[in-house]
């Protein structure tokens, strides 16, 4: 019998009360266990330090951190020092102490070539940790300039973004950068709990002193335990596999057995016992053939066989140690083929535009890095352009649940074969809506990250001012997965974002920790939902509010406009752009009819700079006042929850009238670029087929209602479901706030 799970709190004994914490909710921050400040002649040593107490903490704080991954824990690690022309280091700090009238201590300052290299220097061997706590694959380092970890670094944004509220913290010095980073995060509203045995400093007293004033006046600052408590309370939910610290790089005699489920920590699960890739791939494999006799028109190209499993053996002797896995370690994952892979033709399903990369694009460079195993090139709309997934000359990928209907657009391959089982994630775009629409068709996550924060480089664009990466995952956790390793600021990313100046701070605890405001559309918004949609949307709401959302009312006008400007104004003439000079003069005739349609009215428009000017400076109005709807405070909303799409189409129905029925599919998903906005769109049950009857605002009034109209053409379609999804819209770089409440929903929808 293996380990029981994790529950969803723990509590150990602390002063000055009980300390608890959710373990998915929490990390182990070990701060500075430094070679310059634990070893000799490093630069805690020139500073006065007594090393015995700094040195004596390092076994301990290894037991906390074999503990902390043994739980499966997020681990952080930090260093001080700076980068090697010291641009980052204040002349105080470089100078003050040297400057000492009667100093004969600081012969060597930062920057100073000691015996392990330039004292505190970036990249220099006193710099790094210590042999015993090196970092393992998946951890994450912040390199601070400061004393405090929180300052001029990205340990906000990281923590953030995997939902992280409480801290264990441990590290070197109690009284310096133990305490100082503990106090920054209590003023960003972290839970902070110090381990006694895990902390040291070069004054014993001061030690005791800056404990003491952690957890004064009932916990000003946070908590102080110690070690034992917290390993009794985890120790019962670790297998005896996980607790050893033996290594073991021999397989053992009989594989494990796996169920075949491919989430991302099942598999993880999986490989720490013994699991071997080379079992996963066959088994992929054999799930790709299959599925070609139900859909063959997933894939554009896929990986032969003997690459994937070359790969898979590769992986396994670059790591042998299986307790020192990436946290992608052969997770099988596919790639829209308008995203470069070096070697692999880029199509963007239009031939005439292929061509071989020689470069790989930077998202698909990071998975690869932490051991994903690629097995293809899904299909898509060409270009990129469409909701519906039926503009490819590769033929018409169909939803898992029904090939009747579509798959939705333009990542049609990627939400299909996550769907289906064929990988575990998908890497995808979003411009319109395009990894929103078919992971909701498909019952999967699809989540578009706020732009530029996951480098869009090595991406043919459809609409580079909009355009961003997506994921296509089979739930919130493995797409937020995807995205800590992804997400990441992109100096040759034209439209990057660095890392914001202030964010929201965290509420860890109370009824705040909780609850949340959330707006919808209203009726007449809604109207255009298909009536199972609305009645499905309803029952969302409830599961929101029962999870502690707060309905508020919103202002639906700025998300109407700015979706009206992608296709109605002036923006749709990027696509052109994007398209080298002459190309669709020349090649018109070997385009997707649909698409050489849509762009020939583009053209027909002989849009004016005066009208892009207009345009982008409603774009710009549009966005303030949806900053304000995002805005904290009683009125302001976390998320804004939408239907992904109003209806689902049948492929039939999208070939008879192929434009107006993409163009309605957006109502809903069109704004978020537009606005700057991340989005999930996460599943939210099934309906039977035979309920879907279409929204009066998609039916030709003047046409008698016919049994395609109302979704009942057989007693087949009782027995038949199709998925439904709601997305969750949040303000610029609220991605990890959002990203919890999706979870949170998709874990009550499951619940019913």
């Amino acid at each position: 019998m293996g380990p029981k799970s994790l529950p969803e709190t723990l509590t150990i004994e602390a002063k000055p009360y009980a300390f608890t914490f959710a373990p998915r909710h929490t990390a182990l921050l070990i701060i500075d266990m430094q070679r310059d400040f634990l070893l000799p002649t490093g630069f805690g040593e020139i500073q006065g330090g007594d090393l015995a107490a700094v040195t004596a903490s390092i076994e301990p704080t290894k037991q906390l951190l074999d503990l902390c991954r043994s739980a499966g824990m997020h681990v952080f690690h930090t260093r001080e020092g700076h980068v090697p022309d010291l641009s980052d280091c204040p002349s105080s700090k470089l100078v003050r102490q040297a400057a000492c009238p009667e100093n004969k201590q600081h012969g060597l300052v930062i920057g100073d070539k000691g015996k392990m290299g330039r004292l505190l220097v970036r990249g220099e061997y006193g710099h790094d940790f210590v042999d015993e706590l090196q970092p393992v694959p998946g951890e994450v380092v912040i390199d601070k300039p400061g004393k405090g970890a929180f300052w001029n670094t990205k340990l906000m944004e990281k923590l953030q973004a995997r939902g992280i509220t409480h801290l264990i913290v441990s590290g070197v010095t109690t009284e310096c950068c133990f305490a100082t980073t503990i106090r920054e995060g209590n003023d960003r509203g972290f839970e902070c709990c110090g381990i006694t045995e895990a902390t040291a400093g070069y004054n014993p007293a001061f030690k005791i002193s800056s404990l003491d004033m952690i957890h004064w006046s009932q916990g000003l600052f946070g908590f102080v335990s110690c070690l034992q408590p917290l390993t009794d309370a985890l120790s019962p939910y670790l297998s005896s596999n996980e607790a050893s610290d033996t290594v073991s790089t021999t397989p053992p005699q009989t594989p494990p057995l796996w169920d075949g489920n491919l989430d991302i920590p099942a598999l993880a699960s999986a490989y720490r016992s013994g699991l071997s890739p080379v079992t996963v791939v066959d088994s992929i494999l054999k799930a790709i053939e299959a599925y070609k006799e139900v859909d063959p028109a997933v894939w554009i190209y896929q990986i032969p066989k003997e690459t994937v499993l070359a790969t898979a053996k590769e992986l396994m002797v670059k790591f042998p140690d299986k307790r020192k896995l990436p946290p992608l370690y052969g997770v099988p994952f596919s790639v829209k083929d308008s995203i470069d892979i070096s070697g692999i033709p880029t199509t963007t399903a239009c031939p005439p535009l292929a061509y071989i990369p020689t470069k790989s694009a930077a998202v698909y460079e990071r998975v690869i890095e932490q051991g994903a195993l690629l097995f293809g090139k899904t299909n898509l709309d060409q270009l990129a352009t469409g909701l519906t997934g039926c503009r490819s000359p590769y033929g018409i990928p169909r939803s898992v649940y029904n090939k009747d209907y579509i798959s939705g657009g333009s990542s049609s391959g990627n939400a299909v074969s996550v769907g289906a089982s064929l990988v575990s994630f998908s890497l995808a775009t979003d411009t319109a809506g395009s990894g929103r629409v078919p992971a909701a068709f498909n019952g999967v996550v699809g989540y578009k990250p706020t732009r530029g924060t996951v480098s869009f480089q090595g991406v043919t664009p459809a609409c580079l001012s909009l355009d961003c990466c997506s994921f296509v995952a089979r739930n919130v956790e493995d797409a937020r997965k995807v995205w800590e390793v992804c997400e990441g600021y992109d100096a040759n990313d034209r439209y990057a974002k660095s890392t914001p100046q202030t964010l929201r701070h965290v509420d860890s605890i109370g009824p705040q920790a909780k609850g949340f405001n959330f707006g919808i559309p209203p009726p007449e918004a809604l109207a255009v939902c298909a009536p199972v949609y609305r009645t499905m949307f309803n029952n969302a709401v409830q599961t929101l509010q029962s999870i502690g959302g707060n309905l508020v009312h919103v202002d639906w006008a700025p998300f109407e406009n700015a979706g009206k400007l992608l296709y109605d104004g002036t923006f749709v003439s990027e696509r052109l752009a994007s398209l080298p000079d002459g190309w669709l003069e020349s090649n018109r005739d070997h385009l997707h009819p649909v698409i050489r349609e849509l762009f020939e009215e583009v053209v027909n428009r002989n849009s004016t700079a005066v009208q892009a000017y207009r345009d982008l400076q409603a774009k710009a109005l549009y966005t303030r006042q949806a900053e304000t709807i995002f805005s904290r405070g009683p009125s302001g909303i976390i998320a804004l929850v939408v239907p992904t799409a109003p209806t689902h189409w049948r492929v039939s129905e999208v070939l008879g009238d192929p434009i107006a029925k993409n163009s309605a599919l957006g109502q809903f998903t069109h704004c978020g670029n537009v606005l700057d906005l991340t989005g999930i769109s996460v599943p939210a049950g099934t309906y039977a087929v035979n309920e879907l009857a279409r929204a009066p605002s998609y039916v030709d009034q003047t046409q008698p209602v016919t049994d395609a109209d109302s979704g009942n053409e057989s007693s087949e379609d009782e027995q038949q479901r199709l998925p439904f999804g709601v997305t969750f819209l949040g303000g610029c770089r609220t991605d990890a706030e959002v990203l919890e409440i999706a979870r949170r929903f998709e874990k009550a929808a499951k619940a019913k």
